[in-house]
C-alpha cells in the first residue's frame, strides 16, 4: 500500500557522458586527498628514472602540490598527450600490462587530477635545448627556463567539486598523510634523495644512499626514515628458494634459481621491538608498496609462538618476483595486488622471517655476532628432558629443606626421560574410544608420575657434568655468561663480558622443551614414522550446537571435512543454511563450540589446510612442554644452570618462550653504574 503512494521515477534515456564528467569519477577513485596526487606524481618521477624528488605542499597539499625531479624529461611533441585520458609511455600492448614493471601504467592520474584542480607540467627532456611549459587549462605551450628533468603543479585541489573539498581534515593532518606517501617511497628507494617542503620550510629530507651495497643503503635509509632504534631492533632478512633448499638438504629447482624466482629481504623487529599498533609494518613487492592479507599473515604467522599477546611486529620486506606472476591492476589506487601463486609467496615470506627469527639473539648480546652451535634434530642428538613430577601446579613456595634432584643439561650417552619414540607414541592414531593422540599423552604423564620425575631407581638420571668440564671453556664464548647463583627459585643470574644476565629459568627451559618436541617430531615424519597426522581427541557432544552459517560457511565445512575431522571438530550440514556441531576437541569440550567451529571454518576458508593443522599441534607441543619445564622454586646446581645457558645458546626462538615472554635480559656494567651514582 505504502509502495503505491510512492511517486514512479521518471524515466531517463541512456547518454554517452563527456570526457570532463568521466575524468571527475576516475578522480573520486584515484584522488581521495592530497596524498593521493603526491603518490601518484611521486610514481611518475621514478618511473622517468630520478634521483632526487622535491615535494612543495601548500596548506597541506589542498593550496599547492608540486614534485620536481631530475628524471629523463618529456620531449615537446609529447607534452600535449600528458593530460589526455589513458595517454602513457608504460604500456602499449596486452603483454606490457601482464607484465607491468613500472610503478604506473594506466595513463589515467594526471587527466583525473586535471579536472578538478588547476595543473601545470614543466619538462626538458635529455638531450633538448629548452623546457617548456604545458598549461592544464588552455593547454598553451610555451618555453620557459629549467634543467632536465619535471616539475608538476596542482593547485587549488578539488576547486571543480568543492562538495569533495568539505570531507578534507586540517591541513595538518593532510600534510602528515602526505608526508607518508612519500616515507613509503624513500623506504623503497635507497638510490633516490627525497625533500619535503611545507609553506616554504624543510620539514623532511632523505638523502641519496651512495653506498653500493644493496644491504648496507637500505639499513641507512631505513635509519634515516625509521630512526636508529629500528635498525638496532632489527634483524637483515635475504631468503631465496634455493638457499632454503640447501639448508633443508633438498636439491634447488631450476624455477627457484631463474631470474623471477621469488626472494625475499629487508628488515625484520625483535620480538622486544612489538608494538601496540601496527603503524610499523611496510610490505613492498617489486618496489611497490601493497597492504596485501597474504604477506599481512604470512609475516604475522611467522612471530606466532615469540610475540605476547596482541603485539603488533614491525618489518620492512621486500619482494621480488616475476612481474607476470603478480597482478597490480586489481585495485585503482594501486595498493592491492592479486599473486598467481599466493601459497609460494605465502610460505616464502613466513619462512623467510621464521628462519630470520629462530637464530638467538644471544651471540649478539655484546653488540658482535657469535657462531651458536645448532639446534639437536634427532634424538640421538638431543638431551634428555627434564620432567617435573606429572602435571602439578607451580607452588608459592618451596618446602623448607627441599633440595631437587640433580637435573642433566648435557648430551647423555644414553638416552632417557623422553625420547623418539615416546614422542611418537602421542602421534599415533586413534585406538580407544576417547582416545587420541593428546589424550594419550596427557594420560601417559598423569599415570606415571615417578617415572615423569625421574626416580632414581627406574629412571637413573646421568651424573650431571662436573664443574671442572664447564671451567675449562673460555668465560668470552660464552654469550649467556657463566652462572653466578639463582635468585629466589625463579631467575638465574649470570656474568658475562658486557655485565649481569638475568634469566627466567621456567621460561627459558619450556622454550627449550618445545623446540626439542618439535625437532624431534619433525625427524620422526621425515623418518616416516608417522605417514599421516593422527587426529585428536574428540569428545561427541550430547546435543548438537547448530547456528545458522553463511554459503561460504557451509561450502567450507563440506570441502574440508576431513581436515575438521583431523582437528577433532564434527561438522556436519543440518539444513541448508544451517550447520551443526556434534564433535569437538577434548581439551576445548568445556568451551563455546559455535565460536569455536565459526573461527575454525574462517581460518580454513583462508589459509591451507596444513596451516592450520600445524598451528594446532603446535599448540599442544607448547602446553606439554609448558607442563614439562623446570618449575619455579626448584634448586639447581651451579653446573646445572651453566647447562641450561648453554642449552640456551644453542636452541632457536630461545629469546622468548612459548607465550612470547623473554626469557632473559642483559643489565651493562654501565647501567648498573648508573643505579649506585658512580662517575657522576
Amino acid at each position: 500500500m505504502n509502495a503505491a503512494l510512492l511517486p514512479h521515477p521518471p524515466r531517463r534515456p541512456i547518454r554517452e557522458l563527456s570526457d570532463e564528467l568521466i575524468s571527475q569519477i576516475a578522480a573520486g577513485e584515484v584522488v581521495e586527498r592530497p596524498a593521493s596526487v603526491v603518490r601518484e606524481l611521486v610514481d611518475n618521477a621514478l618511473d622517468a628514472g630520478a634521483t632526487q624528488v622535491t615535494v612543495r605542499l601548500a596548506a597541506g597539499g589542498v593550496r599547492l602540490i608540486s614534485v620536481e625531479d631530475d628524471g629523463l624529461g618529456i620531449l615537446t611533441e609529447e607534452l600535449p598527450l600528458a593530460f589526455r585520458r589513458h595517454a602513457t609511455s608504460k604500456i602499449g600492448n596486452l603483454q606490457d600490462l601482464e607484465s607491468v614493471a613500472t610503478m604506473g601504467f594506466r595513463g589515467e592520474a594526471l587527466a583525473a587530477i586535471n579536472s578538478i584542480a588547476d595543473c601545470a607540467i614543466l619538462s626538458r627532456a635529455s638531450g633538448q635545448s629548452g623546457a617548456y611549459l604545458l598549461d592544464g587549462r588552455t593547454g598553451e605551450l610555451k618555453p620557459v627556463a629549467r634543467s632536465q628533468g619535471t616539475t608538476v603543479e596542482v593547485k587549488e585541489l578539488f576547486y571543480s567539486t568543492p562538495a569533495r573539498r568539505k570531507f578534507l581534515k586540517t591541513d595538518a593532518t593532510e600534510l602528515s598523510h602526505c608526508i607518508e606517501s612519500v616515507r613509503r617511497h624513500a623506504l623503497a628507494r635507497p638510490d633516490v634523495g627525497f625533500a619535503i617542503w611545507h609553506d616554504g620550510k624543510l620539514i623532511e629530507q632523505w638523502r641519496r644512499c651512495e653506498d653500493p651495497s644493496q644491504q648496507a643503503s637500505l639499513n641507512q635509509r631505513l635509519a634515516d626514515v625509521l630512526g636508529a632504534d629500528f635498525i638496532a631492533q632489527s634483524i637483515a632478512v635475504d631468503w631465496r628458494p634455493a638457499s632454503a633448499a640447501r639448508a633443508q638438504g633438498e636439491p634447488s629447482t631450476e624455477s627457484s634459481q631463474g631470474p623471477g624466482a621469488l626472494r625475499v629481504w629487508g628488515r625484520v623487529g625483535i620480538p622486544d621491538a612489538a608494538r601496540s599498533r601496527a603503524d610499523q609494518q611496510f610490505c613492498y613487492v617489486n618496489g611497490r608498496f601493497v597492504r596485501d592479507k597474504v604477506l599481512t599473515h604470512a609475516a604475522r604467522s611467522a612471530y606466532e609462538d615469540v610475540l605476547h599477546g596482541h603485539r603488533q611486529p614491525v618489518y620492512a620486506l621486500y619482494l621480488a618476483m616475476d612481474p607476470a606472476r603478480v597482478d597490480v591492476n586489481v585495485h585503482p589506487t594501486k595498493i592491492e595486488v592479486r599473486f598467481r601463486d599466493s601459497r609460494e609467496v605465502h610460505q616464502g615470506v613466513r619462512h623467510a622471517v621464521e628462519d630470520t627469527l629462530a637464530k638467538p639473539r644471544a651471540g649478539q648480546a655484546d653488540g658482535t655476532a657469535t657462531a651458536t652451535p645448532a639446534a639437536p634434530t634427532s634424538a640421538q642428538a638431543a638431551p634428555t628432558l627434564f620432567q617435573p613430577n606429572g602435571l602439578e601446579q607451580e607452588q608459592p613456595t618451596a618446602p623448607a629443606g627441599y633440595t631437587q634432584r640433580a637435573m642433566y643439561f648435557g648430551a647423555p650417552t644414553e638416552v632417557t626421560g623422553h625420547r623418539v619414540s615416546d614422542i611418537g607414541m602421542l602421534w599415533q592414531p586413534d585406538v580407544s574410544p576417547q582416545g587420541g593422540w593428546a589424550a594419550q599423552g596427557y594420560a601417559q604423564v598423569k599415570e606415571e608420575p615417578a617415572q615423569r620425575a625421574g626416580d632414581t631407581e627406574q629412571n637413573p638420571v646421568p651424573p650431571s657434568r662436573p664443574a671442572s668440564e664447564e671451567a675449562s671453556l673460555p668465560q668470552g664464548d660464552w654469550p649467556l655468561g657463566k652462572a653466578l647463583a639463582q635468585l629466589q627459585g625463579i631467575y638465574i643470574l649470570a656474568e658475562n663480558t658486557q655485565g649481569l644476565v638475568i634469566v627466567d629459568m621456567h621460561a627459558a627451559h619450556e622454550r627449550i622443551v618445545y623446540e626439542r618436541l618439535k625437532n624431534q617430531l619433525a625427524t620422526q615424519q621425515a623418518q616416516g614414522a608417522t605417514t599421516t597426522v593422527a587426529q585428536l581427541a574428540s569428545q561427541p557432544l550430547l546435543i548438537p550446537a547448530t547456528f545458522a552459517a553463511t554459503p561460504q560457511e557451509v561450502a567450507t565445512a563440506e570441502a574440508h571435512y576431513a581436515t575438521l575431522h583431523t582437528l577433532g571438530l564434527e561438522i556436519s550440514p543440518f539444513s541448508p543454511k544451517t550447520l551443526a556441531v556434534r564433535a569437538v576437541p577434548t581439551t576445548l569440550a568445556q568451551g563455546d563450540a559455535v565460536e569455536l567451529a565459526r573461527s575454525v571454518l574462517a581460518e580454513l576458508a583462508q589459509h591451507e589446510a596444513s596451516t592450520v593443522i600445524q598451528r594446532a599441534q603446535n599448540e599442544l607441543l607448547a602446553t606439554m612442554a609448558c607442563h614439562g619445564a623446570v618449575r619455579a622454586n626448584r634448586r639447581l646446581t651451579l653446573d646445572e644452570m651453566n647447562a641450561l645457558l648453554r642449552q640456551m645458546e644453542a636452541t632457536e626462538r630461545s629469546d622468548q618462550c612459548n607465550h612470547g615472554r623473554p626469557t632473559w635480559r642483559q643489565l651493562s656494567v654501565r647501567e648498573i653504574d648508573a643505579l649506585f651514582l658512580r662517575g657522576r
